[in-house]
This record gives C-alpha cells, sequence and structure tokens, in this order.
C-alpha cells in the first residue's frame, strides 16, 4: 500500500468545471491527485463524467467543442491546461481511449511501434521496449504479424496498452479497459497494469464501470456521479464501504442486489443529501 505522505503528486485536478458547446455543464467541480507509482481509479457509471475528466487532463475536449472553463490541471506542479497533446506525450502522459482505437490496417507491431514515435534514444532502446511489451502480452507476439483489425477485442485493447507503454510514459490515462470484454479478459489487463505499475513504475489513472475490480487492484478511488466527485478514499477503504457496497458492487447487508431492486437508489445516495 502506497503512504501518500511520502509519495510524490504527479497530477494534481482542482475544482475543474468543463463546458461543452459554451453551455452544457458536464464537469462541476471535480479535484483529485494521483501520487507517483499509484494505480489511482476514477469510478461512476455511464455518463458520470469520467472520460470527459480524463479527456481535460490530456487537453483532447478542444476536438470536440468542450473547454476547462474553472480550475486548474497540474503536473508536477506545472500548469498543463495550454499543453498540446504531443507535448503531453513528451512530458511522460499519454491516454489510451475508451474503445481501443488502433490502426486497423496496420499489424499488431507496427501499432506498437507507432507508440514510440516521439522518442529519440535510439532503435536499441525502442526494440528492448518491444520485447519487454511482448513479455508482459505473450498472446501479442504470437500475433505480431496479423492485421490489428482482424485481432479480437482482448487483443485490441493489449495493442492500446502497449502502445502507449512504447512512449516511455511515467503516467498512463486508461479509459474504460474492461469494456466489452470477457471477465476472464478483464482479470488478465488488470494483472498486468498491476505489473506494469509494480515492476516498471507506471502510474495510472484509470476510469473504470467495474467498481469491483477496479477497487481490487487500485490504492486510491474517487466515485463521480453527475460530474462532481462525491466520494473518494483509499480503494480497500471504499470496497468496505456500506453505500459502495449496495449502490456499485450490488451488495448490502440483506445480501447481493441488483440495480433494479434497489428502488431507493437516489433518495438514498446519502453524499448527495
Amino acid at each position: 500500500m502506497l503512504d501518500a505522505t511520502k509519495t510524490e503528486t504527479l497530477l494534481e485536478v482542482n475544482n475543474i468545471e468543463v463546458i461543452y458547446n459554451h453551455v452544457i455543464l458536464v464537469l462541476k467541480g471535480v479535484s483529485l491527485s494521483v501520487p507517483k507509482g499509484s494505480i489511482t481509479a476514477l469510478l461512476g457509471g455511464n455518463g458520470a463524467g469520467k472520460t470527459t475528466t480524463l479527456k481535460a487532463i490530456s487537453n483532447l475536449l478542444r476536438a470536440e467543442r468542450g473547454e476547462v472553463t474553472k480550475g486548474t490541471i497540474e503536473y508536477r506542479g506545472q500548469p498543463i491546461t495550454d499543453f498540446s497533446t504531443t507535448a503531453m506525450v513528451k512530458k511522460g502522459v499519454i491516454q489510451v481511449m475508451e474503445g481501443r482505437h488502433c490502426f486497423e490496417h496496420l499489424t499488431v507491431e507496427e501499432n506498437l511501434m507507432t507508440g514510440a514515435y516521439t522518442r529519440k534514444d535510439g532503435k536499441a532502446a525502442v526494440a528492448a521496449d518491444l520485447e519487454m511489451v511482448y513479455d508482459y502480452f505473450p498472446r501479442l507476439r504470437e500475433r505480431r504479424k496479423s492485421q490489428a483489425g482482424y485481432t479480437s477485442g482482448g487483443e485490441q485493447q493489449m495493442v492500446a496498452i502497449g502502445r502507449a507503454i512504447m512512449s516511455r510514459p511515467e503516467t498512463v490515462l486508461l479509459d474504460e479497459p474492461s469494456m466489452g470484454l470477457a471477465p476472464q479478459l478483464v482479470e488478465e489487463i488488470f494483472q498486468i497494469v498491476k505489473g506494469l505499475n509494480e515492476k516498471e513504475g507506471v502510474s495510472f489513472l484509470l476510469a473504470e464501470q467495474n467498481t469491483n475490480v477496479a477497487l481490487r487492484y487500485s490504492h486510491y478511488g474517487y466515485i463521480l456521479e453527475s460530474g462532481r466527485v462525491v466520494m473518494d478514499g483509499p480503494s480497500d477503504e471504499l470496497r468496505e464501504n456500506p453505500d459502495v457496497k449496495e449502490f456499485y458492487l450490488g451488495v448490502s447487508e440483506e445480501g447481493r442486489k441488483s440495480f433494479r431492486d434497489v428502488r431507493s437508489y437516489r433518495r438514498r445516495k446519502r453524499w448527495l443529501s
């Protein structure tokens, strides 16, 4: 477990608001921090604002007519709101987008190599990192000459993460890594994320609807509802919180429930009252 009192903070998001098309308020005062060497989870249902938060950090909002209108975002103490996406990659921050977004006509290996385009440390270092990625993702080694568009969803997710690692990032913003994947593959992906964190020192901020798996693999979690952080804390404490158990893990004191059964869901959320 990370000791927050002794760990350097890499990313600091302070009270940001995000508006789309000059009128639609999506984020309403979101604050969070990502310590160096951590896996930090950003949790919540569809439409809670998780992806928007990641795009605000990586400066991908402008392409969607969105902008940060209040608050600050700093990386290693430096404001990054005006950085280009390329500058963010060079600074060591890269986002793995929801939906994988592989180059379908390129091979798996060609996709991975595109992640190294900003590097200037020589072919030998890039080749060594490619082997490292294949060690983490043995399935990609087997499919290295296959066109990415003909690989499975799980393999494409591996390609997307591996491509990000090829840029030698300090921090990866990982958006919905479990989406559309079978439970066994989800566990495999998160085990790899854990390995990259512990062995390679990569910090992760991951947005995830699968609260159960995210809280098992992360160190700290933030729960978003309707564009606001409504609860945060160490992941092991969140897993034991009665509200989190009932509303996100489907478990209450009476046993497991589905959301359909929790009729007082909105009314009983103490953190929104």
